[in-house]
């Protein structure tokens, strides 16, 4: 009898390859496709070589007879135009009830698209993050399912078991919600990663160029903070990178240019907080911080023209070093909060039912962001599934209080020394807007009423009665009509 694969998948790249071999490791029967089929051989003849279970597959409709039904196809392919091209190609295959799923980077509204438009012609489709890179797709990632609900029954069992899981055993993987909910709680993991990215870059440029530290030490600093409250899979190998080193004794990470590429992700992450009205300044400046160092052969004419402080550190540098953990936590925490504003808030556009304590557990494990930290914040939302921001929550209230001096002193200690630090600054600049009851905004309302008369409303009156005041004496009682973008 002719071995039936239980799931196929198109896209033998580094994360199709290993999400393979994890799920055969799990007792699944794999279907291996390529577009260039010669890599299907490959694969066969090295990484899954020996494996009875892994099948390979040369054409769609070699791949398509080798699967049970109702048959589940992953695509793990370049976001965009690739994946409507490989549905097209699979849709005269399919029968009803027969389930695609895009495990890549796709944008959401594709994947609330094409969720749609496979409803109509009766196949089920998922739209999966899956976060962790080559190691996590290997021996266990967090993934991100979201889609059409009748699709997830079909394989909760595969990714549940190739999934990640926490220390109590849980897996790193539960259904998130419809069309483009998964892929959306991947775009804002992949923001905060962002975040958590240049806040890191940052403390080290701090301590590199405001203390002096060598990368010996700072390797030093980073494992120790990995110990602690800042544990997570980016500090720890931040230390390694910052330990590692050529034969020849020279350490890599000094040879490493400084221009910072990006995929897209973090800047969709912006664009949908500027949709939304959802002010997640940190990945913002995250993002911006990458385009900023792209300008390297700007930057180096500058470097020659504009002149910056000149002063130098003169204090205590391992209590320095510790208000730069303290920062960094602290901006940490704001990061996590925007960005589970910014999901609040989509959950409520786009109609959705997210379980923000199931998103921290989803990526408590197997993720790039993966840390303790995560722990805190599950904790938060199953005390109170309707906090309003984790800022408010007691956990987070208290380690924000405690953190506050030094992040206060960190931010003006490299304003002084002229070591930018946008990703600390605006993160601070966020919490101290938050916490206050009376912003500016006031002034920047009655001057749009002066030149546009676009009215405002006044704290004397109830919400929802607009005024405007004819400021020069000439302009008349006609008003602009009220909106918000």
């Amino acid at each position: 009898m002719e071995q039936k694969g239980d799931i196929a998948l198109i896209g033998l790249a580094v994360m199709g390859q290993n999400l393979i071999l994890n799920m055969n490791d799990h007792g699944y029967a794999v279907v291996a496709f390529n577009r260039t089929v010669s890599k299907v051989d490959d694969f066969l003849a090295g990484a899954a070589r020996g494996r009875a279970t892994i099948l390979g597959a040369h054409s769609v409709e070699e791949m398509i007879g080798l699967l049970k039904k109702p048959r589940k196809i992953m695509l793990m392919v370049k976001a965009g135009k690739a994946v409507d091209e490989f549905i097209e190609l699979l849709l005269p295959h399919l029968e009803q009830g027969d389930l695609i799923i895009d495990g890549g980077n796709s944008h959401f509204p594709d994947t609330i698209r094409r969720t749609k438009y496979l409803a109509g012609k009766g196949i089920l489709y998922i739209g999966t993050g899956v976060s962790g890179g080559e190691e996590g797709a290997r021996h266990g990632p967090s993934i991100m399912p979201g889609g059409n609900p009748q699709a997830w029954p079909l394989v909760k069992d595969i990714f549940q078991s190739i999934a990640a899981r926490t220390a109590d055993g849980d897996p790193c993987c539960d259904w998130v919600g419809e069309d483009g909910a998964g892929h959306y709680v991947k775009m804002t993991h992949n923001g905060i990663e962002y975040g958590d990215m240049q806040l890191i870059c940052e403390a080290y440029q701090l301590m590199r160029e405001g203390l002096g530290l060598s990368n010996a030490e700072m390797h030093e600093v980073f494992s120790e903070w990995n110990k602690g409250e800042l544990n997570s899979y980016l500090i720890e190998i931040t230390a390694d990178i910052l330990g590692f080193k050529y034969e020849n004794g020279g350490y890599v990470v000094d040879k490493v240019l400084d221009t910072a590429g990006q995929k897209g992700t973090g800047k969709w992450t912006g664009i949908n907080s500027f949709e939304l009205g959802v002010p997640v300044t940190l990945i913002g400046e995250a993002v911006y911080a990458r385009c900023l160092s792209a300008l390297k052969d700007e930057r180096v004419v500058a470097s020659k023209i504009l002149t910056g402080p000149a002063t130098r550190f003169k204090g205590d540098k391992q209590a320095m070093v510790e208000d730069i953990r303290r920062a960094l936590l602290a901006s940490k925490i704001v990061s996590y909060a925007q960005g589970f504003m910014l999901m609040r808030e989509a959950a409520g556009e786009y109609k959705w039912n997210l379980n923000y304590g199931g998103i921290a557990l989803m990526w408590r494990g197997g993720c790039i962001i993966r840390s303790a930290f995560l722990g805190k914040i599950k904790q938060a939302f199953d005390k109170n599934p309707a906090l309003l921001n984790l800022l408010l929550d007691d956990y987070f209230k208290g380690v924000m209080e405690s953190c506050q001096p030094a992040w206060r002193r960190v931010v003006a200690l490299a304003v002084e020394l002229g070591v930018p630090v946008p990703a600390f600054a605006t993160a601070l600049a966020f919490y101290d807007g938050y916490r206050s009851e009376r912003l500016p905004a006031n002034l920047l309302q009655a001057q749009r009423d002066y030149f546009g008369a676009h009215t405002y409303e006044r704290v004397d009156r109830p919400r929802g009665q607009f005024f405007h005041t004819n400021w020069t004496g000439t302009g008349g009682s006609v008003s602009a009509s009220t909106y918000t973008v």
